[in-house]
């Protein structure tokens, strides 16, 4: 499987960086390095910044990781709690792998939304020999839309699309992956969310799997080929779902009011990412990690004010699109 997860995400950044680059209204050309880790592995980084104010973007990227390493018995323990195939009581370490493909779009348009996923796949082996088998297996996702003025129908074509692929693969799975998305992005100290949602889901495999819950015995993938073929599906809709957005709000007007809110909303997404964010926590404390590369995520511009009043008036733009964010609402039917 690793190397079906490794030949797919390469393809997909691909896909995905091509499709930027044939949207963008100035010329742009995204940067592309490729990095090792010291432990084992690498992958590949494909970005582009600008602070020019006709730019599509203020900031993107598109990377894809491939690492390996062994696993020490604490960290074997602490995921066994989550996945009985771990339960292996082993004394020693044990090798993994982990792929994924992680990217972030940051519009300059304060009309346009700001775009994020994530997919992975992660893996555990019995031992180092040849013939090793494979003890752990799961793959994890998450996608979601941030924008700092609302369309609702643009929320409902981002989470229309996210539906109709859930729902080719069980239709239970839908409403509880967008729960656990809102319930992520939620940021305790402002008790506001980051932006309208989408879905998340970890540790997916054939297991009980805590998101699903009460639904999980209902029919959904479970194999690793067909979970794998419902992340593929995801990767591949994230044109689908994103593209249409982005080209239409790219070269709507703006004014200097509409900059200084995104700016401000974008402050919120550092606020997320810097304080709630567990897996850029996570990263940093990995050994070897590349910071750029777990930092990639946050904005290359943003803006506090104390006590900003900026949304005080419910019936401005601003404060229509905080209703939304203090209180996440259904986007498509039957959920």
């Amino acid at each position: 499987m690793r190397q079906c997860v490794i030949n797919y995400i390469t393809q997909l950044q691909n896909d995905i960086v091509s499709a930027l680059e044939g949207a963008s209204v100035s010329p742009c050309q995204f940067t592309r390095d490729a990095w090792s880790r010291p432990q084992g592995g690498g992958g590949v980084s494909c970005t582009y910044a600008s602070s020019g104010d006709n730019a599509t973007y203020e900031k993107a990227g598109v990377n894809i990781s491939m690492i390996h390493g062994t696993l020490p018995p604490p960290a074997i323990k602490q995921m066994s709690s989550e996945h009985s195939s771990l339960d292996v009581n082993t004394m020693t370490a044990l090798p993994f792998f982990a792929g994924g493909i992680s990217l972030i779009v940051h519009p300059r348009n304060p009309n346009a939304p700001s775009a994020h996923a994530n997919y992975r796949y992660f893996e555990v082996m019995d031992s180092t020999e040849k013939d090793a088998k494979v003890v752990g297996w799961w793959f994890g996702g998450i996608t979601d839309l941030t924008p700092s003025y609302l369309f609702e129908e643009d929320a409902k074509e981002f989470h229309g699309t996210l539906k109709a692929v859930c729902d080719a693969y069980g239709t239970a799975l839908y409403p509880k992956f967008k729960q656990s998305c809102d319930d992520h992005f939620f940021i305790p100290h402002r008790k506001e969310y980051r932006g309208i949602g989408g879905i998340r889901f970890d540790d997916l495999n054939d297991e009980m799997n805590a998101i699903l819950g009460s639904v999980d015995f209902e029919a959904r993938p479970r194999t690793t080929d067909d979970i794998f073929a419902f992340v593929r599906a995801l990767g591949d809709a994230f044109t689908t779902s994103y593209m249409g957005i982005l080209n239409r709000r790219k070269t709507m007007p703006s004014d200097e009011r509409m900059r200084r809110w995104q700016l401000l909303r974008r402050g919120r997404y550092v606020e997320f990412n810097l304080v709630c964010e567990r897996g850029i926590k996570f990263g940093l404390a990995a050994p070897g990690v590349n910071v750029e590369n777990v930092l990639m995520g946050m904005p290359e511009t943003a803006r506090w004010e104390y006590m900003s009043d900026m949304f005080e008036e419910s019936d401005s733009d601003e404060g229509k699109m905080m209703e939304v964010l203090k209180s996440p609402k259904s986007w498509v039917q039957d959920c």
